[in-house]
């Protein structure tokens, strides 16, 4: 099994807060890996510590490995290397209002230098077709991101995020905030781009996991409760399973 992601021992602090708690984790190269698990619980905080933006929060501090395509992110001169080939599509969209739908694609290539001119009006295609949005939005490419409905504006962030070409996706719960037709629309792109792209997805839903992902695991509490292919992972119904977490951990609770 060739490893997108590696994670050994992680443990994140925010102050005195422990966020994570030895987490250890493998994601196959080329699969949906789901990671599920209540409110609060570290989901969002494990992305983030991939892809090292949980450092942006002051008081944060990490302890352990976490390997990116076989690179330690926090350890090896070529991290920044390896995490350039990572993308990041957030629980609420977050397109860049003031600018236009073109603008907001195109600004991940602009910044690196990685595009100009009529190459990078091809990108910017690309990124949409893959995205799922270039028919819809073709004809108003210089309108400004904010006239989107909401889920146009998940896609369009998806779109940025493919624009730099990543081999791996971080989605924190992409669909929590949109309706079942426009969660469906990411549902199936998720699907189509599984077969080029590493997709990590946080979810609540279990179900929602079953239809995409192959692999993943369970955080509680911020420690990894089960790990491994999601057919064992969720061998147990999810709320019984979150149901018999919660007694095990009430203070009441008495083994």
């Amino acid at each position: 099994m060739v490893e997108a992601v590696k994670v050994r021992n992680l443990s994140v602090w925010y102050g005195s807060q422990k966020a994570l708690d030895s987490v250890s984790l493998t994601v196959p190269e080329g699969s949906v890996y789901a990671v599920l698990g209540p409110s609060g619980c570290g989901k969002s905080t494990l992305l983030r510590a991939i892809n090292k933006l949980v450092l942006l929060r002051e008081g944060a501090r990490v302890e352990g490995r976490v390997e990116v395509f076989g690179v330690d992110v926090y350890g090896d001169s070529r991290a920044d290397e390896a995490l350039a080939r990572v993308g990041m599509v957030f629980q609420t969209p977050n397109p860049f209002p003031h600018l236009s739908i073109y603008d907001n694609v195109a600004i991940g290539p602009r910044l690196r230098g990685a595009a100009k001119g009529r190459e990078l009006d091809e990108l910017v295609r690309y990124a949409l077709e893959k995205a799922g949005l270039w028919e819809e939005v073709k004809g108003r490419l210089r309108k400004p991101a904010s006239e989107l409905s909401g889920g146009q504006q998940q896609r369009l962030c998806i779109a940025r995020a493919l624009a730099l070409k990543p081999k791996l996706l971080l989605m924190d719960e992409p669909t929590a905030n949109l309706d079942p037709l426009n969660a469906a629309k990411i549902e199936e792109l998720v699907r189509e781009l599984s077969r080029e792209v590493t997709v990590i997805i946080v979810t609540h839903d279990a179900e929602q996991a079953r239809r995409l992902a192959t692999r993943g695991a369970i955080l509680f509490m911020g420690r990894v409760v089960a790990e491994g292919p999601l057919s064992r992972v969720l061998s147990m119904p999810y709320g019984k399973l979150l149901q018999a977490l919660v007694a095990a951990h009430s203070p009441s609770h008495t083994p």
